[in-house]
């Protein structure tokens, strides 16, 4: 459509959007804009786009209100097994690679879907991680999938999906893997969708990488047909967070249409045939990738006109983070062995922390993140009410035990935390940093449980 709003008025929203959630809305597109701008202003109780587009650009924007762009701005265009020649060369390198060197030491597994859409993309991998790894009882896999979009994360969640998801599936995954409804939709199976964790994450915005949403330490990093609708100096950004948030040998995978030896000049380009893969520099023990075909020299990248992401989306399962601080203290040792996997190591150094300092509640704070990362949950709640003992007034430690307990299907304990979080945070300014948060602010912790306690089933009061 021919956008019909003043040039003007369409141009600074477009930078507000570049700048809040990454999108990139160039001249050519600022019909789409108004579209879903007009789209958008029934949910703020706005009679037309020009009203919303006024209220938009009048104060600074909520993350509520993010939400509610998100879910007008984004498109969900995506299926199963989505460019397969990416998976493949995951299946058949990256993780047989990976399972090889993990398998006589930490048998443990970080995946990272950034800009999940409805799912299709994390469940894929985990269809795929289910028939590849041996004794899955044996192994601590962690399956991330995050986006802005609260709607496509909510449905994700749900794991039910029509026909036009499986337009380029084998017929027997849907065997498999999905039950069949009475009205023609497919249920995936329980133990493929509970694989998967679905968090809110603004890759625009948010503090990451950072124990307190999970997002460190990942092994793989899938994100396909996210980059290219984002500005070119947002992206570079985000391209920058995935290579922090890496271990040393980790892998990103783009879809091949965002391929840019410019935009991850800090990574070794080892793309397989119709894939684009890179590569964190890595140490001499980190897994090997094996029989990789060498990669077309590629396009300069660029931002490309085309339809909205398949970005982004419900909120995150912030883990956690924290203890006192310093260079060479136990404490500090014990984050950056956790932010690099390590977490045996990390944990014995926690440990030491808490011994020299036994009142102090952080040093259990950070012990229940990595134990959560071990996958050793009851032990991360019992460290996490120590330092609630010491500190009952201690908000993230209220929050991390609302998300161990949400996770567990535990929901009026889980309320009753983050209501106690909410209360907590009304003492504290909207701006102020909160400690042992890794950047994280009062106000963006309060809008985060709340979009939390809104995805909590209506009978939470139950169990």
């Amino acid at each position: 459509m021919q956008p019909t709003l003043p040039e003007s008025l369409l141009s600074a929203l477009s930078a507000l959007l570049a700048a809040r959630i990454g999108l990139h809305f160039p001249k050519e597109r600022w019909g789409d804009l108004e579209r879903g701008i007009a789209a958008a202003a029934t949910a703020f109780d706005l009679p037309d786009a020009a009203s919303c587009a006024q209220r938009l650009l009048s104060a600074p924007l909520t993350h509520r209100e993010i939400e509610i762009l998100a879910s007008h701005l984004t498109v969900g265009e995506t299926y199963f097994f989505r460019e397969p020649d990416s998976l493949d060369a995951f299946e058949q390198h990256i993780l047989p690679a990976l399972l090889q060197a993990r398998a006589h030491n930490m048998r443990r597994l970080r995946i990272w879907c950034a800009g999940c859409c409805t799912g299709e993309e994390p469940y894929s991998i985990a269809m795929l991680l289910d028939r590849l790894i041996p004794e899955h009882e044996a192994w601590h896999v962690t399956l991330l999938a995050t986006d802005i979009n609260p709607v496509f994360l909510r449905k994700a969640a749900e794991g039910e999906y029509g026909d036009w998801s499986f337009r380029a599936t084998p017929d027997w995954i849907r065997a498999r893997y999905f039950k069949r409804k009475r009205d023609g939709r497919y249920a995936l199976h329980p133990r493929i969708r509970n694989k998967v964790t679905f968090s809110y994450l603004n890759l625009a915005e948010d503090v990451y990488p950072a124990l307190s949403n999970n997002t460190h330490a990942m092994d793989v990093i899938f994100c396909r047909n996210v980059l290219m609708y984002f500005t070119a100096e947002r992206a570079r950004a985000v391209v920058e967070n995935f290579n922090r948030a890496l271990v040393d040998g980790g892998w990103l995978v783009v879809s091949p249409a965002e391929a840019s030896g410019i935009l991850f000049s800090r990574f070794a380009n080892a793309a397989f045939a119709g894939a684009a893969l890179y590569r964190k520099s890595a140490d001499a023990d980190a897994p090997r990738l094996v029989s990789l075909v060498p990669a077309p020299a590629p396009e300069p990248w660029r931002p490309l006109p085309q339809a909205l992401p398949e970005a982004a989306a419900v909120p995150a399962t912030a883990s956690l983070a924290a203890a006192p601080r310093g260079p060479g203290t136990p404490a500090q040792a014990a984050r950056d062995c956790a932010s690099q996997g390590r977490l045996d190591e990390a944990a014995a150094r926690c440990r030491e922390a808490i011994a020299a300092d036994k009142l102090n509640p952080a040093g259990h704070y950070l012990l229940a993140a990595i134990q959560q990362e071990q996958g050793y949950n009851d032990d991360a709640m019992q460290s996490l009410k120590r330092a609630l003992y010491l500190d009952p007034d201690f908000v993230l430690a209220h929050f991390a035990l609302g998300n161990l307990y949400r996770s567990q299907g535990r929901h009026r304990e889980a309320r009753r935390h983050f209501e106690h979080a909410q209360a907590l945070l009304r003492n504290h300014p909207t701006d102020e940093v909160l400690p042992e948060s890794e950047g994280l602010t009062a106000g963006r912790l309060g809008e985060i449980i709340a979009s939390v306690q809104s995805s909590l089933p209506q009978n939470a009061a139950g169990r």
